[in-house]
């Protein structure tokens, strides 16, 4: 098989929307962060399934920008890193809750529950130094990384002006649903980020494809036009 752009760029694309569509089960299945849960199967399939959803979304947003690079500008480019690296702390974070935090139950189990308390916003009764700090840094590159993104989308003009105005709507969302809402109905904002990612993986198929079918079509009407030259 041959690798090309195409069909890397198709491969961004289902991985944009692999991830949307996990993000989205992930709010429903997803077990209370308490110590009796990390002893459970079901606490690792769903830590394992955020940690492929990271990565899958790192690879979806790169295809995204990759497509409209040059209509992006510093915006889209702050906005690319910013979100990129919350992904990167989302799938580390998410390997450590699968699968080092459920190590220490036996042995430190307050350790274990303040370290997958940190996003549940439960307060550790441990000195957990600098890991205290990533609730706000990730939620900083969160919001601001994908409301920058979702903008560049929008002026881009390149994909979805939707799905861009829908991942703005999702991303001011957030802060919002976190300052009133308890955290087992604030997972309900993650919703409309997984239905953007879901858009945008659509959207860039579809322009793929677009264009695609323009590049066959020029190919095969060249050789007409030198005929009849």
């Amino acid at each position: 098989m041959t690798i090309t752009k195409s069909t890397l760029t198709r491969g961004t694309a289902v991985a944009a929307v692999l991830a949307g569509f996990a993000y989205i089960i992930i709010q429903f299945i997803h077990p209370a962060d308490i110590l009796a849960s990390l002893s459970t199967r079901r606490w690792v399939l769903v830590h394992t399934l955020s940690f492929a959803e990271a990565v899958l979304a790192l690879i979806g947003i790169t295809g995204i920008y990759l497509r409209q690079i040059r209509q992006f500008g510093i915006i889209g480019l702050v906005g690319y890193l910013m979100f990129g690296f919350f992904l990167i702390l989302q799938a580390s974070f998410t390997f450590a809750e699968a699968f080092i935090a459920p190590l220490f139950i036996a042995d430190a189990p307050q350790v274990s529950v303040d370290v997958i308390g940190l996003f549940g916003r439960y307060a550790a009764h441990t000195d957990l130094g600098p890991l205290s700090i990533l609730p706000e840094i990730g939620g900083l590159l969160y919001v601001v990384g994908a409301l920058l993104f979702g903008i560049a989308v929008i002026r881009a003009r390149a994909l979805s002006r939707g799905a861009g105005i829908l991942l703005v709507m999702a991303a001011a969302l957030t802060p919002v649903a976190g300052a009133l809402l308890p955290h087992t109905l604030e997972r309900l904002a993650a919703i409309p980020m997984g239905l953007a990612l879901i858009w945008l993986g659509y959207s860039l198929w579809s322009d793929q494809h677009t264009n695609t079918v323009a590049l066959q079509i020029h190919a095969d009407e060249t050789p007409n036009d030198c005929a009849v030259a």
